[in-house]
Formats: C-alpha cells, structure tokens, sequence
C-alpha cells in the first residue's frame, strides 16, 4: 500500500522531470531542428536538385545578405530598440558604392566610404533616440524616409549599371577555393560579431542594456553611448549588404535594399528561438536567415509560386514565437 501511495508523487516527479528537459530542449535548439527538419523534407522531394553540393553553396550565397544585414537588427535589438531603416540604408549604400565606382574613384574607398558614412548615420539614429528619447521605430522609420529620398535624388530614380568598371564586381562575384567570397565574408562577420557580442565587455553591456536599461545605468553603464554605437555598427551593416549586392550584380537600385528589411527582422526574431530564450543572439539569426533561405530555395525548386512562398515563410516565423511563448509557460 506504501508502495502504491509513493509511486505516484514518484511517476509525477519523474514525469515532470522529463517533462522539463524536453521542453527545454525545444526551447534551446527547436529552431535548429525544425530547419533540419525542412532540409530533410526538402532533400526527399527533390534529391537530384535540392540535396547537391552546388545548391548547399548556392543557397550561402543566397543568405549572405540577409545574415549581414539581419546581424545589425540583432545588435540593435540587444539593447531593446529597433532600426526600420535598414532596408533604405542598404539601398543608399548600393548605390553610392556604385556611383563612386562610376566616377572613378578608387575600388577600395568606393567599397568602405558607404559603410563609414552609414556609421555616421546611424549614430545620429541612436543619439536622437538617446537624447530626446524619442521612439526607435519614429526616428528610424523617418531617417528611413530621408534616406529613401536622397536615393532617388542620387539616381533621378534609375538603376546604376552604365560604366561600372568590371573591379567593382570582384567582391560579390568572385570565389576562393570553391566557395562564394559572399560566403566567407558572411562566415567572417557571423564569427567576429558572434565573439564581440559573447566574449567582450561591449557585448555584454549591450545585453546588459536590453535586460534592464535603468539596472545598468545605475552600474554605471554609459547607456547612451552604447546604444548609439548599436545603432551605428546596425547602419553599416545595412550598408555593406547594399555594397555586397551591387557588387554581386553589378548594379545598384535606388529600392534594392527594400525587400531585405521584414526578412532581416524576421530572421533575428527566429533567432531568438534557438540557442538562448527570447534572446538576439548572432548564431540564431544565422540560423534563422539560413532556414528563411532554405525555405525560399526549395520551394523555388518545387515550382511553388512566389506568393505561397511569403505566405508559408510568414506561417513558419509565427509558429516558431508562438512555439517558443508557449515553450516558456506564456511568460
């Protein structure tokens, strides 16, 4: 009868247990299975295409640009604030990289000069938050607007191709030992910021910031500061992906960063669901960017139309917070 008694609060706990250690499993690393689990469905449904060496490397290629840019929607995020002008700033940067290319002027200032002007931008977004405490999402969706007007007036609203010396594609067309530069410059970013934002003081006042801003400015946290920096390092990041793609095409459209924007932030948000709850973290984004660019692949593969793309992409981000709400007990 003892035994019959014990036995239950016994089951329960133990029950519970397990319960706990699969649930935060899920909540660690389900994001990562499910894009495994994507990459098998797809690898069945088309083995000569899908599952081959050369759509592995076309697929890096393809998601280099949207783990750049969503790594700067990370970093800004980190500190609890968002950038909407991501999208319009890798279009500004597009484009004066290709018009300074253009004009002559040397490759390697035509490449970087975008990137130090977007850092200067986007300290102005972070020292206007900072300072006048102004919602992120109204100064930055405002500079957006400045910045998608300037563009136009840079391009009277026309593609630049004409003249564009065959250097400036070096960069986005070339490869090294069998892989994408695209690719490894992606690697490269994803391993530096991964260790900035993990393993150095700047890193760790960044998520200090985003978890209590008031906690760290009472440590002496130079919250400002911080946030304006966030900001700047989120503006070139958005400018070096409009770089990367205009050398990859070998063009620059004054809207050719517009499309990244939702997927950048959909890609960080994803990435908050692996690795650390409720967390941006830069290997999660990677993660999510990877399995939004997976996703586009196969079903472009399967002939699915493009529209049922965005709806099933924008299903599966949805699913993944609701999956990790519900992982978390709905806190």
């Amino acid at each position: 009868m003892d035994q019959s008694n014990s036995s239950g609060p016994i089951a329960a706990a133990a029950a519970k247990r397990n319960a706990f250690s699969f649930g935060k499993l899920m909540r660690t690393y389900g994001t990562a299975i499910a894009g495994l689990l994507i990459i098998i469905v797809f690898s069945v449904l088309s083995p000569d295409s899908f599952a081959t060496w050369g759509n592995a490397v076309n697929i890096s290629r393809q998601i280099s640009f949207l783990v750049i840019i969503g790594i700067g929607a990370t970093i800004v995020m980190s500190v609890g604030e968002f950038d909407l002008s991501v999208g319009a700033m890798a279009s500004l940067g597009g484009v004066v990289a290709a018009k300074m290319a253009v004009a002559g002027v040397p490759i390697w200032v035509a490449l970087i000069a975008p990137m130090l002007i977007a850092f200067a931008i986007g300290y102005i977004n972070g020292f206007l938050v900072t300072r006048f405490r102004v919602l992120s999402f109204v100064t930055t969706l405002a500079m957006g607007t400045i910045l998608g007007g300037f563009t136009f007036w840079l391009t009277g609203g026309a593609t630049v191709f004409e003249n564009i010396p065959e250097s400036f594609g070096t960069v986005g067309q070339s490869e090294w030992l069998g892989l994408p530069l695209l690719s490894l410059i992606m690697l490269l970013i994803s391993i530096l910021f991964w260790h900035v934002m993990n393993n150095s003081a700047f890193g760790r006042r960044l998520y200090a910031i985003g978890g209590n801003e008031a906690a760290s400015r009472i440590a002496g946290v130079g919250v400002a500061r911080n946030k304006n920096i966030a900001f700047a390092l989120c503006a070139m990041l958005a400018a070096l992906t409009g770089v990367l793609m205009a050398s990859r095409l070998g063009s620059a459209h004054p809207t050719g960063g517009a499309g990244l924007f939702l997927p950048a932030y959909a890609a960080a948000f994803l990435g908050m669901t692996a690795f650390k709850e409720g967390v941006p973290n830069i290997w999660g984004t990677f993660i999510g960017a990877a399995i939004i660019g997976i996703l586009a692949n196969g079903l472009t593969i399967l002939e699915v139309p493009t529209f049922m793309q965005d709806v099933i992409t924008g299903c599966i981000v949805i699913a993944a917070v609701i999956v990790q709400r519900l992982g978390r007990g709905g806190r």
